[in-house]
């Protein structure tokens, strides 16, 4: 415990945990965003999205000998320990930083690093204010309870992004969110290949490129998700368990479809 308590209190070991915590995180975008496509697959059966069914097999994982959603909680207790780790460390970074105390050559460089540091801090904040507007939007449900089901992940992405008067902002806050999102990681990415000793400079533009080109192929597949819905390009939603008497925020009752969950025919 001694050893891992001195690597932490380390400058060296907070980057190196400020790194590793921050490619977790990135294994956890590609992964969430790989899962969020199954929204433009065609319905496994007529009524039921296969993101909906995606969102169960999370919930069921290791049943029977895991209890219902353990996996999905456990999991989430992770994710939620690894940024707050990200966050507090990050936070003893900059406290470090300004109690240094830069002398000559050094000051012109300081001042390039101090900047750097000020754009990933709030960045950094920007993006936490973002997840938890998400987990509240579209995990809990409380920002728009009305026209939230539990369970019913593309109904909600309908109503959240394709219809209602507060679909225009919806779309804003996810867009905003994600250039905030792509930002980071673009600056985190490269951040991390400096601390893990990976960069080079033989290898340092194709690391450059590396972490541009995640951070672009992240927003634009994210952001996919809330364009097609506000263009009209995605199918009304079948009617969850509940909501049968649902009509969608315009009044107009959504109508059974016997395919749902993918892209209108042209």
């Amino acid at each position: 415990m001694t050893r891992i308590a001195n690597f932490y209190n380390s400058v060296v070991g907070k980057k190196v945990i400020v790194a590793a915590t921050g490619l977790a995180m990135l294994g956890f975008l590609v992964a969430h965003v790989v899962g969020n496509l199954k929204v433009f697959l065609p319905d496994p059966e007529p009524g039921v999205p296969d993101i909906d069914v995606y969102a169960q097999a999370l919930r069921t994982f290791g049943e029977p000998f895991l209890p219902h959603a353990a996996f999905l909680w456990a999991f989430r207790a992770f994710l939620l320990g690894t940024v707050v780790l990200h966050v507090i460390t990050v936070l003893q970074l900059a406290a470090i930083n300004r109690a240094a105390r830069p002398v000559g050559y050094q000051r012109q460089r300081f001042a390039r690093a101090s900047r750097s540091a000020l754009l990933m801090m709030v960045s950094g904040l920007l993006l936490l204010a973002y997840l938890v507007f998400h987990l509240l939007h579209l995990t809990v449900g409380w920002v728009d309870a009305a026209n939230f089901e539990h369970g019913a992940l593309y109904f909600n992405l309908y109503n959240a992004f394709a219809t209602g008067p507060m679909m225009p902002l919806y779309v804003a806050i996810y867009l905003i969110g994600m250039v905030v999102v792509s930002f980071h990681l673009y600056h985190g990415a490269w951040s991390a290949f400096q601390t893990l000793g990976i960069d080079n400079p033989d290898r340092n533009t194709a690391l450059r490129w590396t972490a541009i080109g995640l951070a672009v192929v992240l927003f634009v597949l994210f952001s996919a998700i809330p364009i097609a819905f506000a263009t009209g390009l995605m199918d009304p939603p079948p009617e969850p368990v509940g909501h049968s008497e649902h009509s969608s925020a315009g009044g107009a009752a959504v109508e059974p479809a016997s395919s749902r969950g993918h892209l209108r025919a042209p």
